[in-house]
């Protein structure tokens, strides 16, 4: 009798083509879920950011619109928060709302 103690390599390839196939399905799916979840945070992101210019027009009992370098000075955002986590810029006019523009041209 003949051991057969391993894969044949006619078996692994169809277990490499299967997973091969697989990844050509599940790829695309992932990139379009992460484009959504930036924009979802996003969206979070710039409710916060007009959070905090609510918080400051409150405490300094000013119906002012501060800009995001003041709300940076003043400790209301960090450097890093003049933007959103997937590059869009954060404004705000000079009605007080915060929106996020895309640096795409």
């Amino acid at each position: 009798m003949k051991n057969e103690n391993g894969f044949t390599l006619i078996e692994m390839l169809v277990v490499l083509l299967i997973i091969t196939v697989l990844l050509f399905i599940a790829i695309p799916n992932i990139v379009n879920q992460s484009k959504s979840i930036g924009k979802k945070g996003c969206d979070a992101f710039v409710h916060m950011v007009q959070g905090q210019v609510q918080a400051y027009q409150i405490e300094k009992k000013t119906r002012e619109v501060p800009s995001l370098t003041e709300l940076v000075s003043e400790g209301y955002l960090t450097e890093e928060q003049k933007s959103c986590p997937n590059g869009e810029q954060i404004m705000i006019d000079h009605d007080g709302m915060v929106s996020a523009e895309s640096n795409a041209s």
